[in-house]
């Protein structure tokens, strides 16, 4: 959640990210927070005003990126690499400390430096943060697919919330890593996470993929839908089978969750060898045993209260499945995921495009006002099509495509520094004396838009030989040189685009 508090013309002045009811955990709680401001507001009005317009000049400096403009050069991919690699955790892989986020596009960016360089330090870091995060409650471990983060450096206990975001690049970068490495285990948790969506944020009929699932179901739950107890689970197995479950995901009468100690997040503690050495069997029959238990705990699972599913379809996101599908077909050959990718990506161009004004944000129900667009949505669903044209040889996907890249080179372009802005440059204020434009760099979550649009024009480029697409994908590039390297990990997507 994020709360902010504006003036009455629309310029924020306070925020922040979450407030309890009540204060707690050294947080204030919403009721003093509204207190407060109001009190700020009527006694110190100046002051608030005042910092209305510090925070607007902050925000206008913040992702200009003025004076970041310089020659570009291919080195720029081994600092960004470099800034990864210092900060990979040896011992449970990831990046950097707890809270522990996914990174895909930083995974994806040394996954393509161990296939030009085949130094084996890339792969190592790669497959070890793959493999710990598989491992990890962070991964749904009954139903496939991965929550938002690990509030531990383990990837233990998670955030439950499951978002379409991550679970399209996770998704890539499972196939990616299949396909480099043959392991098992990576093809086993990109068919999990093809599992989960397929059930959980895929309109299947109509084609498109919902935006995210709930951590809870009510403000009492942590997480309760996705953890066990250790009478839950015997509940469930019998006494064998539930002896087995426990050992493999570390599921004791005292759990993880700290509003419910009873509360297990289930996690590979002991792996099927290790399991089956112990007892003396094949690994094939632990794993049947294992495979029949979890068969039996998510059917139970889906008896209870299911947090809530979002099914807002928007278009970036979309595309980004739609790509990360395509993959899963041309990798593993799932034709269900070439059919649903192309369902989905038909019904934007039936629904949400306009030769005018390209991809509209959110895919508009009956009733709904249109949303506007962002950079975002042309860009990620221009590469969809780029991949869909590829595969299919179909040429309405690349003739779209192309349209709307001249979208965002007439609406998006900054024809003074190069690079695009995140909003149309006649779009109106977002606010009355709030009208900001950013471009949108930075990794966080999402692959930043700039980077995007600079693979797609090359991407372009190489099909048509049209110098303007090249010089403009060369000019966005020059337009975050100078700035790149300070943005290490975060800026993974952009060191892709320079590779490419």
């Amino acid at each position: 959640p994020l709360t902010a508090f504006l003036t009455p013309d629309g310029k924020p002045f306070f925020g922040g990210t979450y407030f309890p009811p009540d204060d707690h955990f050294g947080r204030p709680g919403f009721k003093r927070v509204l207190l407060n401001i109001a009190e700020a507001y009527q006694s110190r009005k100046a002051d608030v005003l005042d910092n209305a317009e510090k925070l607007i000049a902050a925000i206008s400096q913040a992702e200009s990126f003025t004076g970041a403009h310089r020659a570009f050069s291919a080195t720029l991919v081994d600092s960004i690499a470099d800034s990864a690699i210092k900060l990979f955790d040896l011992r449970s892989g990831g990046f950097g400390n707890a809270p522990k986020f996914p990174h895909p596009a930083g995974i994806e960016l040394l996954l393509e430096r161990y296939q030009a360089t085949r130094e084996r330090h890339y792969l190592t870091v790669v497959s070890t943060t793959l493999e710990r995060m598989a491992r990890g409650g962070v991964y749904d471990q009954l139903g496939g697919g991965f929550h938002r983060y690990s509030v531990d450096e383990r990837w233990i206990v998670p955030h439950f919330e499951k978002m379409s975001y991550d679970n399209s690049e996770l998704l890539r970068n499972y196939l990616h890593a299949y396909q480099v490495t043959r392991e098992p285990l990576f093809r086993q948790v990109a068919e999990g996470i093809i599992g989960w969506v397929n059930t959980t944020l895929a309109d299947s009929e109509r084609g498109g993929f919902y935006a995210s699932q709930d951590a809870d179901y009510s403000l009492d739950d942590d997480g309760d839908y996705f953890t066990w107890t250790l009478e839950e689970v015997r509940a469930v197995l019998p006494p064998e089978q539930a002896e087995l479950v426990a050992e493999h995901y570390d599921v004791a009468a005292g759990g993880e969750m700290h509003h419910n100690p009873a509360k297990n997040v289930l996690w590979i503690a002991a792996t099927e060898e290790e399991l089956a050495h112990r007892r003396g069997v094949p690994v094939e029959e632990i794993g049947q045993r294992l495979a029949e238990a979890r068969k039996k705990m998510l059917e139970a699972r889906l008896k209870r209260p299911t947090p809530y599913v979002d099914t807002t379809v928007y278009a970036c996101w979309n595309a980004m499945f739609i790509s990360a599908y395509l993959e899963a077909y041309r990798i593993l050959g799932r034709d269900d995921c070439r059919q649903l990718a192309l369902r989905t990506l038909d019904r934007l161009l039936g629904s949400a495009w306009n030769l005018q004004h390209g991809f509209a944000h959110r895919m508009p129900e009956s009733g709904q006002a249109d949303t506007g667009s962002v950079l975002d949505d042309q860009v990620f669903v221009a590469a969809a099509l780029l991949d869909a044209f590829e595969l299919t040889g179909e040429r309405r996907y690349f003739d779209t495509a192309e349209q709307t890249v001249r979208v965002c080179l007439e609406k998006y372009w900054d024809a003074e520094a190069g690079g695009f802005f995140d909003r149309p440059v006649h779009a109106p204020p977002l606010a009355e004396g709030m009208n900001i434009r950013r471009k949108p760099f930075q990794d966080s979550p999402t692959p930043g838009a700039n980077s995007a649009a600079a693979i797609v024009l090359d991407r372009l480029a190489s099909y048509t030989l049209n110098s303007d697409y090249r010089e403009k994908a060369e000019k966005t590039l020059e337009a975050f040189a100078g700035v790149a390297p300070a943005y290490g990990l975060f800026a993974a997507s952009y060191g892709l685009a320079a590779l490419l």
